[in-house]
């Protein structure tokens, strides 16, 4: 787009099947319009790395800005489809998108935090509490996540491992990330009454509660928070519905709160959990399950059709399942919800 002269907007975008619409400012991306207004598009990373935001354009004409070719195939825009979070409109558009809703769009707000607490819960897995602004609630989702606004205006996202009645502050499982600008603040400098910035919710994960299908809940590393998240608020809702969580890790260790989760199979007879390791070494002494934490899933779930998948943590992890689940365990596309946990790298390979 450098170099081009946007047309000057504002252009009506409408969403089908729902026919709720919105306007975007020219040069303005089309997701970046939806939360300005409130409108509850589906989204994950906002940076054109995760392909959770891509829908199927029916009218009009779409400009991408800078996208990976995993999140957005060349093939995929050829036959008519775009990634909102970085699709600008050049004209009115049409997308086709059934995630469209009223309630799943809380205000996003800018506010500052205080850190509360920081607890070390494995090698490189911190668990950091923050106090939010008492006379300025965030209402969130289970399952959204926040953005730490850095000094240099660079921005760092996670989600919330705890639900909103478990609040008032939350609740956020980083993994350190060495020489991560913000990871290694984290692991060596942070202190409790640190103030940072954040701004949120983000996302468009969060329980589907108009259904009433089993779920597998399948998480890997640090992926486990916004998962957590969605187990406090099935409890508190006092849910029936039959989950399944599938926690992945490459050691035993990485599964940093299997015996928070021990704790609810004790008080949630409906939940059950199959842990999942991939690298234990002989001093593990580890017994359960070996491999990839997707494949478990497909061994002890052939069939999918009936139920809905909540996925979260490594791209390759969201990504394989979402391809595997559909393709060979007939899961339907709509019912696979995802964050995926692209990091800063990610979010700058293979720029299509």
């Amino acid at each position: 787009m450098t170099g081009v002269t946007a047309p000057p907007g504002p252009f009506q975008i409408t969403v089908q099947p729902s026919g709720r619409g919105f306007m975007a400012n020219g040069g303005e991306a089309i997701l970046q319009a939806a939360i300005r207004q409130g409108i509850g598009l589906p989204y994950g990373c906002k940076d054109g790395a995760c392909g959770s935001c891509k829908c199927k354009k029916l009218e009009g004409t779409v400009v991408h800005g800078a996208h990976q070719s995993k999140a957005l195939s060349a093939e995929e825009e050829a036959n008519g489809f775009i990634l909102t979070c970085c699709g600008v409109p050049r004209t009115d558009v049409v997308l086709e998108s059934r995630q469209v809703t009223d309630e799943s769009a809380f205000p996003i707000k800018k506010m500052p935090s205080r850190v509360t607490s920081l607890e070390k819960v494995s090698h490189d897995v911190m668990i950091v509490k923050l106090q939010l602004p008492a006379n300025d609630t965030m209402r969130y989702h289970a399952g959204q996540y926040i953005e730490f606004i850095l000094r240099d205006g660079a921005r760092r996202s996670y989600s919330m491992g705890n639900a909103p009645h478990n609040g008032p502050g939350v609740e956020l499982h980083i993994r350190h990330m060495p020489g991560g600008k913000f990871t290694d603040h984290v692991f060596s400098a942070m202190k409790e009454k640190e103030i940072l910035r954040v701004e949120g919710p983000f996302g468009s994960f969060y329980l589907r509660e108009d259904s009433d299908k089993p779920m597998v809940l399948l998480a890997s590393g640090t992926g486990f928070a916004p998962i957590k998240a969605l187990i406090e608020h099935l409890q508190f809702r006092g849910s029936q519905r039959p989950a399944t969580l599938y926690w992945g890790g490459r050691r035993p260790l990485d599964l940093y709160m299997d015996a928070w989760v021990q704790d609810r199979l004790a008080e949630m007879p409906q939940l059950k959990y199959v842990p999942v390791i991939s690298n234990a070494l002989p001093e593990d002494n580890w017994t359960g399950r070996t491999g990839f934490v997707h494949k478990a899933v497909m061994e002890d779930f052939p069939d999918l059709s009936g139920y809905q998948v909540y996925a979260c943590g490594a791209p390759v992890v969201v990504d394989s399942a979402r391809a595997e689940y559909t393709e060979r365990c007939r899961l339907p596309a709509e019912e696979f919800f995802a964050d995926s946990f692209t990091t800063e790298a990610d979010k700058h390979k293979d720029p299509a």
